[in-house]
C-alpha cells in the first residue's frame, strides 16, 4: 500500500503517523500561568534531538474544545521556559489524567493529586513525582502553520528520582526506571522486555 499524504484528511494523516511511529515518550510539561496557577500537560510529539547543545523538542496543536492556544504554550511564550516531566509504570494515570481539558483557573496538579516541587534553574515547578525532570530554557518556536508549534528547548538541567541515575557512572538504572511509551488511541506499553543486538546504530 502507498499512501500519499497530502492526498488524505489531517485526521487520517495523524493516525498513520501516531500508529506507525511508537512507541513515542511523552512530554509531560509543567509551567505556572501569570496568576500563579500549576499547569500540567502532556504531549506525545517528542523527543530530545541533540547533546550540544542538549536540545528537545514538542509538537504542540491547539485546544480540542475552543481551537485557542493551549495554557502551556501561553506560559512558555511568556516565561521562555519551562519544565519537561517524564512519567513511568507508576505515575501513568495521573499523568494522562492530566491530559483533561480543565479552565486555565484550574490547577492540574491539583486535578491529578500531584506535588509541584521547585525547580533548581527555572522559575516554573517540575512534578514531585515524576521519574525524571528536564530543566528547560525556551531555544526557540518554529510556527509551521496555525495548528501546530514545535517548541524547541535547551535543557539546563536533569532531576532524578533517587536510585534513577548511578550518581558515578551516570548510567540509567534498568531496574529502576520503568518508563512508559504511548501507542496510539488510549493504548500504552511499558519496556519490561528488553534485548541486545550486536553492534551500535550510528548517531
Amino acid at each position: 500500500m502507498d499512501l500519499v499524504l497530502s492526498d488524505l484528511p489531517q485526521r487520517e494523516r495523524y493516525k498513520l503517523l501516531i500508529g506507525l511511529v511508537i512507541p513515542r515518550p511523552v512530554a509531560w510539561i509543567s509551567t505556572r500561568s501569570a496568576n500563579g496557577v500549576g499547569n500540567c500537560a502532556p504531549f506525545s510529539f517528542f523527543n530530545v534531538f541533540s547533546e550540544e547543545p542538549p536540545l528537545c523538542m514538542i509538537g504542540m496543536n491547539p485546544r480540542e474544545t475552543d481551537g485557542g492556544m493551549k495554557h502551556t504554550l501561553k506560559n512558555i511564550y511568556r516565561t521562555k521556559e519551562f519544565v519537561v516531566n517524564l512519567a513511568d509504570e507508576s505515575t501513568v494515570a495521573a499523568m494522562q489524567a492530566c491530559g483533561d481539558e480543565i479552565p486555565e483557573g484550574e490547577s492540574e496538579f491539583d486535578h491529578a493529586g500531584l506535588t509541584a516541587a521547585p525547580a533548581m534553574l527555572v522559575q516554573h515547578p517540575r512534578i514531585a513525582q515524576a521519574a525524571a525532570s528536564l530543566e528547560c530554557r525556551l531555544y526557540k518556536v518554529l510556527e509551521v502553520n496555525a495548528a501546530r508549534w514545535l517548541v524547541i528547548g535547551e535543557i539546563v538541567l536533569i532531576h532524578a528520582r533517587e536510585g534513577i541515575v548511578d550518581p558515578v557512572t551516570r548510567r540509567i538504572s534498568e531496574e529502576n526506571y520503568k518508563p512508559v511509551g504511548r501507542l496510539f488511541a488510549n493504548r500504552w506499553c511499558t519496556t519490561r522486555q528488553r534485548f541486545d543486538l550486536p553492534g551500535e546504530l550510528p548517531e
